[in-house]
């Protein structure tokens, strides 16, 4: 049998996505796909002959058994998630049913929503002497998250700070941030990036909520919370001329 191709689709665009994941998508034979998520662009790179099966309605009871059933036929099968498939792609459940249906497969990764925001911003996210740490959670919600990594314990650490799933909670995120982080810190409200629609704004950590609901947002928005979205003249000691390294000795200053 053909290994299934767990594919990470990017955030949108589909000159985002990676070369390997490209190359799966144009020999896929099936294509079972997050119809709700992934630009649908993304799906023509497909041949023509290929079965395009979309997963928005479906639930993890109904989507193992097509990959099994596509697999064991001999098809050459995509399963295409939006951003990475590493992150809040629910990957590892689909991953338990093919090992115990001996179905072999590969995860391919991809760009994810809190790149593709950075990028957009040209901006670095670990900032030498300002934060060097990057957390990607989510806010509680319906599902919840383990009671170590609620936001009260991790804003703390004032770390560039990624929030997926959150746009239905922002104004109990905004509430929960602000005992931590400056009120004036930026954060970039990202929609849809990447897309054609993508909206990208930056705005002080007071205004994150009012403006989220002036804006409707309610879904595939990420909130990027951090003190490097500030301009800064703050510099590592990568190419500092007085730091050494394995490829380069010392020197004064100039």
């Amino acid at each position: 049998m053909i290994p299934i191709a767990i594919v990470g689709a990017g955030p949108g665009a589909p000159d985002l996505l990676t070369r390997r994941a490209e190359e799966h998508i144009k020999k896929a034979e099936v294509l079972i796909w997050t119809d709700s998520l992934v630009n649908p662009e993304i799906t023509l790179l497909a041949p023509s002959s290929c079965e395009l099966i979309p997963t928005s309605s479906l639930t993890l009871e109904k989507i193992i058994p097509l990959l099994v059933d596509r697999s064991k036929k001999g098809k050459k099968v995509v399963r295409l998630h939006d951003g990475d498939p590493c992150l809040y792609g629910a990957i590892s459940e689909q991953i338990c049913g093919l090992i115990d249906a001996d179905i072999d497969f590969e995860v391919v990764p991809g760009v994810s929503a809190y790149q593709a925001t950075a990028a957009s911003l040209k901006a670095e996210l670990t900032i030498p002497g300002l934060v060097q740490t990057i957390v990607l959670s989510r806010a509680g919600g319906r599902t919840g998250t383990p009671e170590r990594e609620k936001l009260e314990n991790i804003a703390p650490l004032r770390a560039s700070l990624c929030l997926y799933l959150s746009a239905r909670h922002v104004e109990e995120v905004e509430h929960i941030l602000l005992k931590s982080y400056p009120p004036e810190t930026p954060v970039a409200i990202s929609y849809r990036i990447s897309w054609p629609d993508e909206w990208i704004k930056i705005v002080p950590l007071r205004e994150m909520a009012s403006t989220s609901k002036a804006n409707k947002l309610i879904r595939t928005t990420l909130y990027l919370i951090s003190p490097a979205l500030e301009k800064t003249t703050m510099r590592s000691k990568l190419y500092s001329a007085s730091h050494t390294h394995l490829f380069r000795g010392a020197r004064e200053e100039e």
